[in-house]
């Protein structure tokens, strides 16, 4: 039996209805993203227009549109970048043991043979700019050339990333970072303030969403922690559930002067710049005076780096004629006010 049409009133009323309903959704999910920096947990990034709310199809959110991941990289290819990295020989030393190991165990679940417990999470340790953030997105490809990870990504984070200001809230925003880090490594920044800030404090409850995360799925993420060499190793300590899951601890060593200036070639061969003797010779005497306890490594050389262009730039920019040679060229007075 057909239905008897709605008077104009009528309609005009179910209208402004289904458009309120329509706009106050949309607000809904726009307060979500204002609050989480990101669309709202379990909300599409989509906004619904009133077209949408009926019955026609509603457009995907890129985020939950599948991926097309490359293939994965050849062992060959990443070992040899491995071992193009400047200095890190011990961190080098423990990543080939690692490999190998993991290498082992495959083999040992191909042949059905019993798997010892292998905990892939791990401790870096050591001064910013040290390499570790670098050895950890190298890590994470290496796991997914291995088949341990089926995406290979990295998602770094940290306590601003993970912790939030309310009641039952951290525990939403660290997984959704867990969420995003899935089929990879998630990559902690100075873990250890998760910890110790007082009773009132929500760091501990990231920490609980966390070791939650990693016994359901064990096999397709893994954790790295990173920071100061004795807050990392208390931070591992205050808690069980941290130290029966973390305990692989890689040390990353400051850059002696002699790296430290490799580097700085490296940067200079990368940006098309020459070095005569003289300016080499300048550059190892700066980088000897600043390579101190506040001289942030590699992190160090880049910047010292930025500030020679700036001098050179500086330099340049009066004179007429500027040839090529002369764009390439650092010269030694362009160490002295860097």
């Amino acid at each position: 039996m057909d239905k008897k049409p709605l008077d104009p009133k009528d309609a005009l009323i179910a209208q402004q209805f289904d458009l309120l309903n329509t706009m106050t959704r949309n607000n809904l999910r726009r307060m979500g993203a204002d609050f989480w920096g990101d669309a709202a947990p379990g909300a599409s990034n989509t906004t619904e227009t009133p077209e949408s709310a009926g019955v026609g199809p509603v457009q995907q959110s890129p985020e939950t549109q599948e991926e097309e991941l490359p293939p994965p990289e050849s062992m060959e290819d990443l070992q040899k970048e491995l071992d193009g990295y400047i200095g890190l020989e011990v961190v080098k030393k423990e990543v080939r043991s690692l490999i190998d190991l993991v290498k082992v165990h495959k083999m040992r679940r191909e042949n059905d043979l019993p798997e010892p417990d292998l905990s892939l999470h791990m401790v870096f340790t050591g001064n910013p700019g040290t390499g570790k953030t670098t050895i950890a997105r190298l890590m994470s490809r290496i796991y997914r050339s291995l088949g341990i990870l089926s995406k290979g990504q990295l998602v770094e984070t940290d306590r601003s990333g993970l912790v939030a200001g309310y009641v039952g809230q951290t525990a939403l925003k660290t997984s959704k970072v867990i969420e995003k880090a899935m089929g990879g490594v998630l990559f902690i920044d100075e873990a250890y303030t998760l910890s110790g800030k007082g009773e009132s404090d929500f760091g501990q409850e990231a920490i609980d969403t966390l070791l939650k995360a990693m016994e359901d799925h064990r096999d397709d993420l893994i954790v790295i922690v990173a920071g100061y060499d004795e807050l990392m190793g208390r931070f591992i300590h205050s808690n069980p559930g941290l130290e029966s899951r973390f305990n692989r601890f890689l040390h990353f060593d400051d850059y002696t002067t002699d790296e430290l200036l490799s580097m700085f070639k490296m940067r200079c061969d990368k940006g098309k710049y020459t070095l005569s003797e003289e300016a080499e010779e300048a550059a190892k005497r700066r980088l000897e005076a600043e390579n101190g306890p506040t001289f942030a490594n590699g992190r160090g050389v880049r910047n010292l780096f930025e500030r020679v262009l700036v001098r050179q730039a500086g330099r340049l920019a009066s004179q007429e004629g500027v040839t090529k040679e002369q764009l390439m060229e650092i010269r030694p007075e362009d160490f002295e006010e860097a």
